[in-house]
């Protein structure tokens, strides 16, 4: 009887190790080639955009090489200026600043956005920054609505989840009726401590709130027709500002697995279209890449976290990569990262840092045409991002 004992006490410790061997399996990057163990055996998800795979590929069929890349481009809405440049070109989008929107009615706002759909044969993105609080673009105007915005964590401690769904709701009717499609927001980053960056932008609450906050947005946000992006991936922590520079994030994975990754699983599941990823340098997963170029970020994204929407990246203006990369070199290693959509807010004062040379859409256009003819980007890979971003149209009513 003791021997049966000792056997049993023996195969149980056996089976509790395997187990965690597995979880560490699943939850730890490996260093080599940028890549991550995931569950193998974790079913593929529905992607949220097929049943417009099939009208999307036809369009594609239709575009030039220029066309495509030009799809991946959300651009500054100063670009619209050249209407020779937009018509050529026919980007993504367009992001529209604070000063766009300064002094302007309604029916000024309506009509210039009208005017740029009208100037482009491919339905556009017109994006804003719209998260409330520090951040506003429409609301800073008081001619656009009755009072600003206010921040996420402001709503809802004043009004809890219930408040936060009615400012959503207020929020989409307001782009809406202007004609924006896109907002760059909910902040989903978990940020608890007032040194935190990310604080006065975030919900200011743990995981499981800002969770419900993410689900929340999302959820409220498929009554509309303007889509909301939970930002930025894999989650900011309290790293400092990456519009000034480099920032480097060593926690380690499992404390970034377990707890900022929660908010972006749970916006997922209420059917999340866009994922922003941050500029921030992730030493337990990639050491030398800023998250929005590195593919080990990216391959979590859509393998462990079965994501099949758009990944965008934060501004590549921005100092963290325009300080470190030649910005057309940059972008180039946006789209090998797995990126479907970049954020790029040139204008004609932006300066290439590493070069010390102009930077115009038409050089980097000219360059990443370039890349791909080259074949050091794929063009079936660029057909696949291209393809996702016109089904996306068609599944928003835009095509």
């Amino acid at each position: 009887m003791k021997k049966n004992f000792i056997i049993g006490i023996l195969l149980i410790g056996g089976m509790l190790i395997g187990g965690i061997l597995v979880l560490k399996q699943h939850k730890e990057p490996t260093k080599e080639a940028n890549t991550i163990k995931v569950n193998q055996t974790q079913e593929k998800a529905t992607e949220i955009f097929e049943t417009y795979y099939e009208k999307a590929e036809k369009k594609l069929q239709t575009l030039t090489l220029e066309e495509k890349i030009a799809q991946l481009l959300i651009v500054d809405i100063s670009a619209s200026k050249n209407q020779e440049g937009t018509k050529r070109y026919q980007f993504g989008g367009y992001l529209l600043f604070k000063d766009f929107f300064e002094n302007k009615t309604e029916e000024q706002v309506k009509t210039e956005i009208q005017n740029l759909q009208e100037s482009s044969e491919i339905p556009l993105l017109i994006a804003v920054d719209e998260e409330g609080g520090t951040v506003v673009r429409v609301s800073s105007n008081p001619k656009l609505t009755k009072e600003v915005f206010p921040s996420p964590s402001e709503i809802y401690k004043n009004g809890g989840f219930e408040a936060i769904k009615q400012d959503t709701l207020q929020k989409s009717k307001v782009l809406e009726n202007l004609g924006i499609n896109l907002n760059f927001a909910p902040v989903v980053d978990i940020a608890t401590s007032s040194n935190d960056y990310m604080y006065n932008r975030a919900l200011q609450e743990g995981k499981e709130l800002t969770s419900t906050y993410a689900k929340t947005v999302i959820r409220v946000s498929k009554k509309g027709k303007v889509s909301y992006t939970l930002k930025h991936f894999p989650g900011y922590g309290s790293n400092k500002d990456t519009h000034i520079g480099n920032s480097v994030d060593t926690r380690t994975y499992e404390e970034i697995y377990e707890n900022d990754l929660e908010p972006f699983r749970a916006g997922i599941e209420e059917g999340a279209e866009i994922i922003m990823v941050s500029h921030n340098i992730i030493t337990s997963i990639d050491e030398k890449m800023p998250a929005s170029i590195s593919l080990a970020i990216h391959k979590i994204l859509r393998e462990d976290l079965a994501f099949s929407g758009i990944i965008i990246t934060d501004d590549m203006k921005m100092g963290a990569i325009k300080e470190e990369y030649k910005i057309e070199e940059a972008v180039v290693k946006a789209i090998l990262a797995g990126n479907d959509m970049i954020i790029l807010s040139i204008d004609s004062s932006t300066i290439d840092k590493v070069t010390n040379q102009k930077v115009t859409y038409e050089n980097i256009m000219e360059y990443v045409k370039n890349v791909v003819q080259n074949g050091e980007i794929q063009e079936a890979s660029l057909n696949q991002s291209v393809k996702r971003i016109l089904a996306w149209k068609c599944y928003k009513g835009l095509m």
